[in-house]
Protein backbone atom coordinates (compact mmCIF):
# COMPACT_ATOMS: atom_id res chain seq x y z
CA UNK A 1 0.00 0.00 0.00
CA UNK A 2 1.58 3.30 -0.80
CA UNK A 3 2.49 6.05 1.66
CA UNK A 4 0.74 9.07 1.79
CA UNK A 5 2.13 12.30 1.46
CA UNK A 6 1.56 14.98 4.13
CA UNK A 7 -0.46 17.14 1.50
CA UNK A 8 -2.79 14.07 0.92
CA UNK A 9 -2.85 13.03 4.44
CA UNK A 10 -4.30 16.83 5.69
CA UNK A 11 -6.81 16.79 2.83
CA UNK A 12 -8.06 13.39 4.21
CA UNK A 13 -7.96 14.42 7.62
CA UNK A 14 -9.56 17.73 6.68
CA UNK A 15 -12.71 16.64 4.72
CA UNK A 16 -13.44 13.91 7.82
CA UNK A 17 -13.60 16.91 10.13
CA UNK A 18 -16.14 18.66 7.94
CA UNK A 19 -18.28 15.37 7.83
CA UNK A 20 -17.93 15.68 11.49
CA UNK A 21 -18.46 18.95 11.88
CA UNK A 22 -21.86 18.36 9.50
CA UNK A 23 -22.91 15.44 11.08
CA UNK A 24 -22.60 17.68 14.44
CA UNK A 25 -24.39 20.80 13.20
CA UNK A 26 -27.50 18.40 11.84
CA UNK A 27 -27.77 17.04 15.22
CA UNK A 28 -27.70 20.54 16.77
CA UNK A 29 -30.43 21.72 14.51
CA UNK A 30 -33.03 19.09 15.31
CA UNK A 31 -32.14 19.30 18.87
CA UNK A 32 -33.21 23.07 18.83
CA UNK A 33 -36.14 22.75 16.53
CA UNK A 34 -37.13 19.83 18.82
CA UNK A 35 -37.01 21.94 21.85
CA UNK A 36 -38.77 24.51 20.22
CA UNK A 37 -41.92 22.52 19.03
CA UNK A 38 -42.24 20.96 22.62
CA UNK A 39 -41.89 24.28 24.25
CA UNK A 40 -44.81 25.70 21.40
CA UNK A 41 -46.81 22.43 22.19
CA UNK A 42 -46.58 22.47 26.38
CA UNK A 43 -47.25 26.48 25.94
CA UNK A 44 -50.35 25.91 23.48
CA UNK A 45 -51.63 23.04 25.75
CA UNK A 46 -50.98 25.49 28.85
CA UNK A 47 -53.06 27.93 27.12
CA UNK A 48 -55.91 25.56 26.45
CA UNK A 49 -56.15 24.50 30.00
CA UNK A 50 -56.22 28.43 31.17
CA UNK A 51 -59.22 28.66 28.22
CA UNK A 52 -60.74 25.59 29.48
CA UNK A 53 -60.91 26.84 33.47
CA UNK A 54 -62.04 30.09 32.52
CA UNK A 55 -64.94 28.01 30.81
CA UNK A 56 -65.54 26.21 33.92
CA UNK A 57 -65.52 29.76 36.04
CA UNK A 58 -67.74 31.36 33.79
CA UNK A 59 -70.27 28.75 34.35
CA UNK A 60 -69.70 28.74 37.73
CA UNK A 61 -70.57 32.34 37.99
CA UNK A 62 -67.06 32.90 39.14
CA UNK A 63 -66.36 36.01 37.08
CA UNK A 64 -63.20 37.11 38.43
CA UNK A 65 -61.80 34.27 38.52
CA UNK A 66 -62.53 33.18 34.79
CA UNK A 67 -61.46 36.75 33.43
CA UNK A 68 -58.36 36.05 35.16
CA UNK A 69 -58.00 32.43 33.46
CA UNK A 70 -58.99 34.56 29.92
CA UNK A 71 -56.50 36.41 30.60
CA UNK A 72 -53.47 33.37 30.82
CA UNK A 73 -54.63 31.72 27.72
CA UNK A 74 -54.49 35.80 25.82
CA UNK A 75 -50.94 35.92 27.23
CA UNK A 76 -50.01 32.86 25.80
CA UNK A 77 -52.33 33.14 22.32
CA UNK A 78 -52.88 37.05 21.63
CA UNK A 79 -54.48 35.54 18.50
CA UNK A 80 -57.36 33.19 20.61
CA UNK A 81 -60.48 35.28 19.50
CA UNK A 82 -62.55 32.66 21.55
CA UNK A 83 -60.40 33.78 24.31
CA UNK A 84 -61.18 37.11 24.16
CA UNK A 85 -64.51 36.92 23.60
CA UNK A 86 -65.60 34.93 26.60
CA UNK A 87 -63.85 37.20 28.68
CA UNK A 88 -65.75 39.90 27.10
CA UNK A 89 -68.56 38.05 28.59
CA UNK A 90 -67.15 37.84 31.69
CA UNK A 91 -66.74 41.43 31.97
CA UNK A 92 -70.31 42.41 30.48
CA UNK A 93 -71.57 40.09 33.72
CA UNK A 94 -69.59 42.34 36.04
CA UNK A 95 -71.33 45.47 34.15
CA UNK A 96 -68.00 46.20 32.68
CA UNK A 97 -69.30 47.05 29.61
CA UNK A 98 -66.61 49.23 27.79
CA UNK A 99 -63.82 46.13 28.64
CA UNK A 100 -66.57 44.17 26.93
CA UNK A 101 -67.14 45.80 23.97
CA UNK A 102 -62.83 45.86 23.89
CA UNK A 103 -62.93 42.34 23.88
CA UNK A 104 -65.66 41.51 21.53
CA UNK A 105 -63.85 44.24 19.02
CA UNK A 106 -60.58 41.96 19.43
CA UNK A 107 -61.83 39.16 18.88
CA UNK A 108 -64.10 40.54 15.52
CA UNK A 109 -60.81 42.10 14.61
CA UNK A 110 -58.93 38.24 14.64
CA UNK A 111 -62.32 36.25 13.79
CA UNK A 112 -64.36 38.63 11.43
CA UNK A 113 -66.83 35.97 11.20
CA UNK A 114 -67.83 35.20 14.50
CA UNK A 115 -71.87 36.00 14.42
CA UNK A 116 -71.77 35.75 18.47
CA UNK A 117 -69.35 38.32 18.97
CA UNK A 118 -71.50 40.69 17.00
CA UNK A 119 -74.78 39.63 18.88
CA UNK A 120 -72.85 40.34 21.86
CA UNK A 121 -71.54 43.72 21.27
CA UNK A 122 -74.85 45.00 19.85
CA UNK A 123 -76.77 43.91 23.11
CA UNK A 124 -74.32 45.99 25.16
CA UNK A 125 -74.83 49.12 22.27
CA UNK A 126 -78.86 48.35 22.59
CA UNK A 127 -79.57 47.62 26.21
CA UNK A 128 -77.14 49.42 28.11
CA UNK A 129 -75.49 52.64 25.97
CA UNK A 130 -78.59 53.26 24.06
CA UNK A 131 -76.40 53.54 20.89
CA UNK A 132 -79.55 52.11 18.51
CA UNK A 133 -77.86 52.67 15.13
CA UNK A 134 -74.99 50.95 16.57
CA UNK A 135 -76.69 48.06 17.63
CA UNK A 136 -78.65 47.80 14.21
CA UNK A 137 -75.14 47.30 12.96
CA UNK A 138 -73.95 44.99 14.41
CA UNK A 139 -77.31 42.96 14.38
CA UNK A 140 -77.29 43.20 10.39
CA UNK A 141 -73.80 42.04 10.23
CA UNK A 142 -74.37 39.07 12.12
CA UNK A 143 -77.54 38.49 10.07
CA UNK A 144 -75.41 38.74 6.72
CA UNK A 145 -73.00 36.19 8.19
CA UNK A 146 -76.16 33.55 9.05
CA UNK A 147 -78.91 34.93 7.45
CA UNK A 148 -81.24 32.23 10.08
CA UNK A 149 -80.20 33.63 12.98
CA UNK A 150 -83.64 34.30 15.03
CA UNK A 151 -81.75 35.95 18.05
CA UNK A 152 -79.87 38.51 15.65
CA UNK A 153 -83.89 39.03 13.74
CA UNK A 154 -85.19 39.73 17.81
CA UNK A 155 -82.43 41.78 18.84
CA UNK A 156 -82.56 43.78 15.44
CA UNK A 157 -86.59 44.07 16.45
CA UNK A 158 -85.64 45.15 19.90
CA UNK A 159 -83.41 48.29 18.53
CA UNK A 160 -86.26 49.42 15.93
CA UNK A 161 -88.32 48.97 18.57
CA UNK A 162 -86.50 51.45 20.96
CA UNK A 163 -86.31 53.73 17.78
CA UNK A 164 -90.14 53.95 17.47
CA UNK A 165 -89.38 51.84 13.69
CA UNK A 166 -92.76 49.90 14.39
CA UNK A 167 -92.62 48.06 11.29
CA UNK A 168 -89.10 47.42 11.02
CA UNK A 169 -89.18 45.91 14.67
CA UNK A 170 -92.23 44.13 13.39
CA UNK A 171 -90.73 42.38 10.59
CA UNK A 172 -87.96 40.94 12.38
CA UNK A 173 -90.16 39.71 15.12
CA UNK A 174 -91.88 38.12 11.95
CA UNK A 175 -88.99 36.51 10.83
CA UNK A 176 -87.32 35.25 14.15
CA UNK A 177 -90.25 33.48 14.64
CA UNK A 178 -90.62 32.32 11.43
CA UNK A 179 -86.86 30.83 11.79
CA UNK A 180 -87.75 29.79 15.52
CA UNK A 181 -91.39 28.95 15.87
CA UNK A 182 -91.05 28.59 19.68
CA UNK A 183 -89.86 32.16 20.29
CA UNK A 184 -92.05 33.19 23.05
CA UNK A 185 -90.24 36.44 23.91
CA UNK A 186 -90.53 37.30 20.05
CA UNK A 187 -94.34 36.37 19.74
CA UNK A 188 -94.78 38.56 23.34
CA UNK A 189 -93.00 41.84 21.75
CA UNK A 190 -94.62 41.87 18.15
CA UNK A 191 -97.91 41.41 20.10
CA UNK A 192 -97.13 44.82 22.70
CA UNK A 193 -96.12 46.58 18.94
CA UNK A 194 -99.37 45.25 17.62
CA UNK A 195 -100.92 46.89 20.76
CA UNK A 196 -99.34 49.97 20.29
CA UNK A 197 -100.88 50.01 16.54
CA UNK A 198 -104.17 49.28 18.51
CA UNK A 199 -104.40 46.17 16.38
CA UNK A 200 -105.94 44.52 19.48
CA UNK A 201 -107.19 41.27 17.91
CA UNK A 202 -103.23 40.59 16.67
CA UNK A 203 -101.91 41.56 19.99
CA UNK A 204 -104.13 38.62 21.89
CA UNK A 205 -103.20 36.71 19.27
CA UNK A 206 -99.75 36.89 20.19
CA UNK A 207 -100.29 37.15 23.25
CA UNK A 208 -101.58 33.93 23.75
CA UNK A 209 -99.06 32.00 21.28
CA UNK A 210 -96.31 33.55 24.25
CA UNK A 211 -98.23 31.95 26.87
CA UNK A 212 -99.09 28.76 25.40
CA UNK A 213 -95.49 28.32 25.06
CA UNK A 214 -94.65 29.60 28.55
CA UNK A 215 -97.32 29.58 30.51
CA UNK A 216 -95.92 31.45 33.68
CA UNK A 217 -94.25 34.61 31.70
CA UNK A 218 -96.46 37.14 33.66
CA UNK A 219 -96.17 40.16 31.26
CA UNK A 220 -97.60 38.30 28.58
CA UNK A 221 -100.76 37.71 30.91
CA UNK A 222 -100.48 41.47 32.07
CA UNK A 223 -100.39 42.63 28.02
CA UNK A 224 -103.34 40.20 26.97
CA UNK A 225 -105.25 41.68 29.62
CA UNK A 226 -104.85 45.68 28.63
CA UNK A 227 -105.51 44.21 25.43
CA UNK A 228 -109.24 42.71 26.29
CA UNK A 229 -109.94 45.74 28.84
CA UNK A 230 -108.94 47.83 25.54
CA UNK A 231 -111.91 45.35 23.42
CA UNK A 232 -113.92 45.77 26.03
CA UNK A 233 -113.93 42.92 27.07
CA UNK A 234 -113.76 42.82 31.00
CA UNK A 235 -114.32 39.58 32.23
CA UNK A 236 -111.56 38.38 29.99
CA UNK A 237 -109.20 41.18 31.29
CA UNK A 238 -109.96 39.78 35.15
CA UNK A 239 -108.76 36.41 34.46
CA UNK A 240 -105.39 37.60 33.00
CA UNK A 241 -105.00 40.38 35.97
CA UNK A 242 -105.82 37.29 38.44
CA UNK A 243 -103.39 34.98 36.52
CA UNK A 244 -100.83 37.55 36.31
CA UNK A 245 -101.16 38.49 40.22
CA UNK A 246 -101.13 34.57 41.15
CA UNK A 247 -97.83 34.20 39.34
CA UNK A 248 -96.30 36.77 41.61
CA UNK A 249 -96.85 39.91 38.95
CA UNK A 250 -97.63 43.50 40.30
CA UNK A 251 -99.99 44.87 37.80
CA UNK A 252 -100.44 48.31 37.64
CA UNK A 253 -102.40 50.18 40.05
CA UNK A 254 -103.97 52.65 37.24
CA UNK A 255 -104.76 50.09 34.76
CA UNK A 256 -106.58 48.10 37.80
CA UNK A 257 -108.33 51.39 38.29
CA UNK A 258 -109.66 51.91 35.03
CA UNK A 259 -110.64 48.16 35.02
CA UNK A 260 -112.64 48.03 37.78
CA UNK A 261 -114.42 51.51 36.86
CA UNK A 262 -114.97 50.32 33.10
CA UNK A 263 -116.15 47.01 34.04
CA UNK A 264 -118.06 47.89 37.75
CA UNK A 265 -116.37 45.05 39.53
CA UNK A 266 -113.75 45.86 42.38
CA UNK A 267 -111.56 42.33 41.40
Amino acid sequence: MPNLNFAEAFSLSLRSNVVQFRKGWIIAIIAIVLVVAVYLVFNLVRGISYYNRGIVYYVKGQYDQAISEFTKSIEINPKHAKAYFNRGLAYAKKGLYDQAISDYDKALEISPGDTKAYLSRGAIYCDVKGEYDLAILDFTKAIEIKPRYAEAYYNRGVAYKAKGQYDEAISDYSKAIEIKPEYANAYRNRGSLYYKKYMYDQAISDYSKALEINPKDTAAYNNRGMAYYRKGEYDKAWEDVHKAQALGNQVRPGFLNDLREASGREK
